[in-house]
């Protein structure tokens, strides 16, 4: 019976940390996307600025992804 208890407490601390993640992901989600609504109203960057950047950064890290997937031999 102590394996059952003990895995379960595993899953339980799992769930709780799970949910501690969720939590720090909302966070800083609101907080970039706050960042962002205040630059593009004072005028610093653009929309269109922010979303070209967006797509680089995204074609970057996916180059990066599929490199360490995929090395050359």
């Amino acid at each position: 019976m102590p394996h059952k208890a003990s895995a379960a407490l595993e899953q339980l601390n799992l769930a709780a940390k799970l949910a501690d993640l969720k939590e720090d992901h909302y966070r800083t989600l609101l907080t970039i996307s706050a960042v962002t609504e205040l630059l593009i109203d004072k005028g610093i960057i653009a929309p269109e600025e922010l979303e070209r950047k967006v797509r680089s950064l995204d074609s970057e890290l996916d180059e990066l992804i599929s490199a360490s997937l995929h090395p050359m031999p």
